[in-house]
């Protein structure tokens, strides 16, 4: 009886070259994606759900550099947008944007921008904005970061508005600095220290009560610098 006939292995080389084009359509089919459709596919979902949190970044950097350029009427124009596209935006990475291309412009939206990303309620937007009123500077930023130290729930937010006081070195925030050399939380009361050197340009040490003679009466300087020399001996 003539045995059953037994097709010859293939050898492993032959799957290379044309014949890999029978295996890749099997592929597909079970997994639905090959290399040369991802974009397509990227496509669809941009059509189907919207431009994901990356691409709204990247245009709204992309737009914000345009309107730099441009004269003070496209800039209030591009604002005015900006204001509109943050109250319908629900992520709050792009809201951070927003907030820190706004800081950029010296426009009515974009302060107001400014002004509400202080009260978002994302912890993270709240500390975004209060980087961009450091960066904005002014009478105006002591106080819209006085008031978030003196009125966030939340801890990050009070050091983060703490620290920005400080970097901006203007000494009406020596008074709210003091303040918090009051508060029963030491970070904040190390916090406050690390801003009144800033703002002072003075290095008295780390003791908290010392820092609170010099608040009461930062014009005396005699005795201030006799204690600083003192520190510089060792």
């Amino acid at each position: 009886m003539k045995p059953p006939h037994r097709p010859s292995p293939v050898p492993c080389g032959h799957f290379r070259g044309a014949r890999v084009w029978l295996v890749l359509p099997l592929l597909a089919g079970c997994s639905g994606w090959l290399p040369w459709t991802a974009n397509d596919k990227a496509a669809k979902n941009a059509q189907l759900y919207g431009p994901t949190a990356n691409q709204r970044i990247k245009s709204l950097q992309s737009e914000g550099k345009a309107a730099r350029a441009e004269g003070e009427a496209r800039q209030v124009e591009f604002t005015r947008g900006l204001a509109s596209t943050l109250l319908e935006e629900h992520d709050a990475r792009v809201r951070c944007e927003i907030v820190g291309i706004a800081g950029q412009f010296d426009t009515a939206s974009a302060v107001a921008i400014c002004k509400g990303a202080l009260q978002d309620p994302d912890e993270r937007v709240r500390l975004k904005a209060c980087e961009v009123w450091k960066d904005r500077g002014g009478p105006e930023a002591v106080q819209v970061l006085a008031i978030r130290y003196r009125t966030d729930r939340e801890h990050d937010v009070r050091l983060r508005a703490l620290r920005m006081l400080g970097e901006l070195r203007d000494e009406a925030a020596v008074p709210v600095l003091a303040e918090a050399l009051e508060d029963s939380d030491p970070a904040v009361q190390y916090r406050a220290v690390a801003s009144l050197k800033l703002v002072s340009g003075r290095d008295l040490g780390n003791d908290v009560n010392v820092w609170r003679e010099w608040a009461a009466n930062p014009g005396r300087k005699d005795s201030w610098s006799i204690a600083e020399t003192f520190r510089s001996l060792f």
